[in-house]
């Protein structure tokens, strides 16, 4: 599977709630970095066995619904892509709207993601799950 078609079924699985099978497409060594992680937030989860816990309780908290826009951009190395995307639906403990914009870096080889970036807004995440505190302990263990 190359990056596209990787990144293509990473959404049809987040769609799915399939966080195991998510979780399965990265490498066994392969990592997931927040650059822009606020104070208290992961910022690097490595290993698909850490992804894996991480993106466990990922349907108790966010109820995504769809992505609303999706663009991949081809980088001059064909095993890296530039995905541009939103992807709305509902807070589950607030039933809340969410919709939030993200730009991921995505590294793939030998069908596997070596290196996710995900560069999203803590700022408005925050405000969508009701504050900082909120989305720390939504994401870092404190509401699992």
């Amino acid at each position: 599977m190359n990056a596209r078609e990787l990144v293509d079924h990473a959404v049809e699985l987040l769609l799915a709630k399939d966080m195991r099978a998510f979780a399965g497409l990265w490498a066994e060594d392969g990592v997931l970095e927040f650059p822009f992680a606020q104070p208290g937030y992961p910022q690097r989860v490595v290993g698909r066995a850490a992804v894996e816990e991480y993106m466990r309780g990922y349907p108790d908290i966010l109820d995504m619904r769809e992505v609303t826009e999706k663009t991949v951009h081809q980088s001059v190395d064909p095993e890296v892509v530039i995905v541009e995307f939103e992807a709305a639906g509902f807070v589950v403990a607030t039933g809340r709207p969410y919709r939030l914009r993200y730009v991921a870096v995505i590294a793939v080889r030998d069908g596997r993601i070596r290196s996710y970036r995900d560069y999203w807004s803590p700022l408005a995440a925050a405000e969508i799950m009701g504050g900082s505190d909120e989305l720390n302990d939504a994401f870092s263990g404190g509401a699992r």
